[in-house]
């Protein structure tokens, strides 16, 4: 949709609805098919990309997409190692980081391509267009938090047996002596450890997204300004292009961060208190 014909707000809300699919009545349940397509047609191509360049590795001289991948393997097990303590990391939580690393990194950078541009191919599917950026959708990235969130409470019970997991939520931090004090510290103990997890998936997943979502909106609002006249586009172009810049420290630390973050809960999970 021509970005002319429209006001800032109009033309936002256009770029920011959904192409969506209702389960049975709909509300709640409501699949967001832009969002679940391009995040995994980007895992299919991250992963895809690294098992390519792995398979052909060789012993020799590497060349410049052998070399990307190793620095790009070394660099995630660099992180691992210094938090992660508790067995063999290469099992499952140093792939598992550069998994998530990988795959936020191509999610978060499909903000760099003009939403107009992609809507004139994705407007063949929907009124609206694909919308591209599968990290601002909070549904996504309450996705990804609450699947690292499973994952630490597995690794929670696997590394202490589910007694032991019970009597930690139970009985941390405040203790359950003396005994007489137990019935009032045992809902402190509890409370306070619900609170902890419930507060890690929301910060996790809305830290994220918040960072992206405004640099989706502020890339917006440039581009309407810049189909405004010639001097809008002149300044659109310049702020553009300094805000893209300075996106790409955004995009690659915030999937830095989920990374570290998923790391970290996995290891507090096998910590014993």
């Amino acid at each position: 949709m021509a970005a002319g014909n429209l006001t800032p707000t109009s033309y936002i809300d256009h770029h920011l609805a959904y192409l969506t699919k209702p389960i049975g009545d709909g509300g709640f349940w409501t699949l967001h098919l832009d969002s679940l397509l391009t995040s995994a047609l980007l895992g299919i191509i991250g992963m895809g990309f690294i098992w390519w360049v792995v398979r052909g590795a060789t012993a020799g001289v590497p060349d410049r997409r052998q070399a990307f991948v190793e620095l790009l393997i070394e660099f995630v097990d660099d992180q691992v190692k210094g938090i992660f303590h508790h067995g063999d990391r290469h099992k499952f939580v140093a792939p598992a980081a550069l998994t998530v690393f990988v795959w936020v990194v191509l999610m978060n950078a499909m903000d760099f391509l003009p939403a107009d541009w992609m809507g004139l191919g994705t407007n063949l599917i929907s009124e609206h267009g694909f919308r591209i950026v599968p990290t601002t959708d909070v549904n996504m990235t309450f996705a990804l938090s609450l699947s690292v969130w499973l994952l630490m409470i597995y690794f929670a019970i696997a590394s202490k047996g589910f007694g032991g997991w019970l009597h930690e939520l139970f009985c941390t931090p405040f203790g359950v002596k003396p005994i007489w004090a137990a019935p009032l510290l045992v809902p402190f103990n509890l409370l306070f450890n619900l609170i902890e997890y419930v507060s890690k998936p929301v910060s996790h997943s809305l830290r994220l997204f918040g960072n992206m979502y405004a640099g989706e909106i502020i890339f917006l609002l440039l581009w309407i300004w810049a189909a405004s006249g010639l001097v809008g586009t002149a300044f659109a172009s310049v702020l553009g292009l300094g805000w893209a810049i300075f996106h790409i420290l955004i995009v690659l630390l915030q999937a830095y961060i989920f990374m570290m973050l998923t790391v970290v809960y996995i290891a507090l999970a096998h910590e014993h208190h």
